[in-house]
């Protein structure tokens, strides 16, 4: 154990100096990922001047609205670059055609190939539609008609979910980018372990000196879980500040992102670190240069999110059957920890149980790899 410390402390302090480690533990992960959180429904306007109780009845609705110039093919460009996700063209003649009780056209740009655009798309159109309804019924409302006359069936949809259900459903990938962040803090301190340390030519002196390779190889493990647990922390501590922006009452949503419930989520994942460690240790081991390690191990990081991202694509819903899955068992217990559900003492064993077990596992193959003498090749 006094050698397992030692290495520790030593692999500590030297990442500590190194930049592109602080700046992937402390920077890149932690910051990057919440902030992608932030951006809410962006909708782009022309014509604004020519439909203002248009413009504000969707600003009273929460859509932040943009005047952009230009007309139809400037909307279209805007919209194909991604400069934004909707683009609302309102043409010259809409008020008076809408002063005449004429239909009035307005053209909602869109590109439905962005995936990440359909939320908005449908909340575009749901609330022009809710526009519309509402001149309708006060323009028979002013030729004395009831408005009831057009409603021969009145359908009252009934929505069982919470506000937090509503909001984890549109910000479902909110865990694949906790445990991407995470895996990030731990990238170049996995990287050094091994290959840098081939690079620099001091693999075989460190292996020669007075201390058993298991221990030096759990203190490298050991020291890369640290700085992932480091990043864990600061993307739980920056996602719950970024969601006090995201202003998701507008829309009917809520998701808090308590201390407590951050704390929890902390919890649940840290196991995933020693995983996370070993797996990186592991490939890192095989590299012979700092650079070829950096490309292996950027494609070996999004191999433990493949199944969050299969359970947001399938909307896989929390099951003990599946709390065995590492990475996949963290999703679900991020998800019902942000639901507010309350989390069965059984699930969470299961999950932390078999992560740690994973973890342990691939650390034991780490030390066995690093027994090889073929290692110094």
């Amino acid at each position: 154990m006094g050698a397992l410390l030692t290495v520790f402390l030593k692999e500590l302090r030297e990442n500590a100096r190194d930049r592109r480690t602080m700046l992937s533990a402390l920077v890149l992960g932690p910051l990057g990922a919440p902030l992608l959180f932030t951006i809410m429904l962006n909708a782009s306007v022309v014509g604004r001047a020519s439909a203002p109780n248009l413009v504000a009845f969707l600003e009273r609705e929460g859509v932040r609205v943009h005047d952009i110039p230009g007309g139809d093919a400037q909307a279209a460009a805007i919209v194909r670059g991604h400069g934004t996700r909707l683009a609302l063209v309102i043409p010259p003649d809409y008020g008076a055609r809408f002063a005449t009780a004429r239909p009035a056209r307005v053209q909602l740009y869109t590109d439905t190939a962005d995936a990440s655009a359909g939320t908005d798309r449908a909340r575009a159109q749901s609330l022009l539609r809710g526009y519309a309804g509402q001149i309708a019924t006060w323009r028979l409302q002013a030729r004395g008609i009831s408005p009831s006359i057009t409603q021969p069936v009145v359908v009252d949809e009934v929505d069982v979910s919470t506000p937090a259900a509503r909001a984890l459903a549109v910000l479902g990938m909110l865990s694949y980018f906790i445990v991407f962040a995470t895996l990030m803090g731990g990238l170049y301190v996995a990287i050094d372990a091994t290959a840098g340390e081939r690079e620099r030519g001091s693999l075989e002196p460190l292996l020669t000196l007075p201390v058993s390779r298991s221990a030096l190889v759990a203190g490298k493990i050991l020291t890369a879980s640290a700085y992932m647990a480091l990043s864990l922390g600061l993307t739980v501590t920056a996602f719950s500040v970024c969601l006090r922006f995201l202003h998701l009452d507008s829309l009917g949503m809520a998701l808090e992102l308590s201390p407590r419930i951050g704390l929890a989520i902390f919890g649940v994942v840290l196991p995933f670190v020693l995983l996370g460690a070993s797996l990186m240790t592991i490939v890192a081991s095989f590299t012979r240069s700092y650079r070829e390690a950096q490309s292996w191990l950027a494609a070996v990081i999004l191999v433990p999110t493949v199944p969050i991202m299969f359970a947001g694509v399938y909307q896989v819903e929390l099951r003990s059957s599946l709390l065995w899955i590492p990475s996949l068992s963290q999703h679900l217990l991020i998800g019902a920890l942000l639901k507010g559900d309350s989390l069965q003492p059984s699930d969470v064993l299961l999950s932390v149980g078999t992560t740690l077990a994973a973890g342990l596992l691939l650390a034991g193959i780490a030390m066995r790899l690093y027994e090889r003498e073929k290692i110094l090749g």
